[in-house]
């Protein structure tokens, strides 16, 4: 029986792979729903091919246009459009695959809907991890991990006690200026900034993990997703991304997930869990081609953004929503040329210094600092 899929994000670089293998494997898939942004002959090509029920845009007079040409698909805009692709009640799964805190509401709405999630979108369990994962366990819905490095953990974990672990260990390839010291850093362009060195990702993915934003990130979703405290969930620099995570038990043993620098991978894991099935022109994993794999402890002094994840995820509340946010406008700001690379760190860091944290915060609380933060960051420049 063929799993259904809604698909958030369909145009970006886990959306286009996450495609490609429903397109490999038309006997196990069918995407039912999507959305995109602004790429309309993108998301022309992906109707044709997979004639969904429903997608969404970003504009009304797109989503018009489409339905004219379409008329079998139904096609809708904005806001409501990714609620309504993401709660798509013919769909077994959603595949969240859009980037920043966008994607929060519709999960939640997925997860409402009984919906199982597969979850890229890392920016929705750093802005509001204890309302998402409350209302997963609340509905018993499975938030199933699609960054390499929570693949990897979730791998790892499987079948053991969780009670036993005493560490995760993150490890980051360090990004297109792992080799950078801060001063060499205060002249780089966006364009070398894009040039990650293993692995192809969307801009804003790269620019945080050139920043290792993405894996302080990737830190507080851990944090979320596996229920540990920040004092056991380290970060390891791994230049050649070949172990994607590694657990480390109370007896000393250390279970580690090893691959080639693939997305498709744990794309397709989570879509297949808990089964695996062939994956379609990939590279296998060999060890003597690869011949050493080097480690380095964190340099949080040089990576500071990283730090500023660790402060903001072990203060909690509404720190890690301002953290958030101010990094997605930076992002934006340094893409644009306006501001210099080490300024995303320094709006960060001056937002979490403003910032009078909530202990608690509601839904509507968490939107409203994220809204008010991104207006703060552009007041800024």
């Amino acid at each position: 029986m063929k799993k259904k899929i809604s698909l958030l994000g369909a145009t970006g670089s886990i959306g286009t792979q996450t495609l490609d293998i429903v397109q490999s494997n038309p006997e196990h898939f069918q995407l039912v729903s999507f959305s995109a942004g602004k790429n309309i002959e993108k998301v022309r090509e992906i109707t044709l091919k997979f004639q969904p029920s429903l997608v969404s845009v970003m504009r009304k007079e797109d989503a018009e246009t489409l339905a004219v040409d379409f008329p079998s698909t139904r096609f809708v805009y904005g806001k409501e459009g990714l609620i309504l692709v993401a709660a798509h009640s013919g769909a077994d799964m959603l595949v969240n695959a859009v980037i920043g805190s966008v994607g929060l509401e519709p999960t939640l709405h997925a997860i409402r809907e009984g919906i199982t999630i597969a979850i890229s979108n890392k920016e929705t369990l750093v802005a509001a991890g204890d309302i998402v994962i409350a209302e997963a366990q609340k509905r018993n819905v499975a938030l199933l991990p699609v960054d390499s490095e929570h693949s990897a953990l979730f791998q790892a974990l499987n079948g053991e006690n969780p009670k036993r672990v005493t560490r995760l260990i993150l490890t980051a390839s360090g990004g297109s200026f792992r080799d950078l010291s801060r001063d060499q850093l205060k002249q780089v362009t966006v364009e070398q900034a894009l040039a990650h060195p293993n692995w192809s990702m969307g801009n804003k993915l790269t620019i945080d993990s050139a920043t290792m934003m993405n894996k302080g990130l990737e830190v507080i979703e851990a944090h979320h997703l596996f229920n540990l405290p920040y004092d056991q969930i380290d970060c390891l620099l791994h230049k050649e991304s070949i172990i994607h995570s590694m657990v480390e038990f109370e007896d000393t043993s250390v279970i580690a997930q090893l691959g080639s620098p693939d997305m498709r991978v744990p794309i397709q894991y989570a879509m297949t869990y808990p089964d695996r099935m062939p994956m379609q022109n990939a590279k296998p994993l060999r060890l003597e081609e690869i011949g050493a794999l080097h480690f380095e402890r964190m340099d949080f002094e040089r990576f500071k953004a990283l730090a500023l994840a660790y402060e903001a995820g072990r203060t909690g509340g509404s720190m890690p929503t301002v953290m958030n946010a101010a990094n997605e406008i930076a992002v934006q700001l340094f893409m644009m040329n306006k501001i210099p690379f080490l300024q995303i760190e320094e709006i960060v860091e001056q937002m979490m210094n403003e910032h009078v944290t909530i202990s608690h915060p509601s839904l509507d609380e968490i939107l409203e600092i994220d809204s008010n933060t991104r207006k703060l960051v552009h007041a800024l420049v």
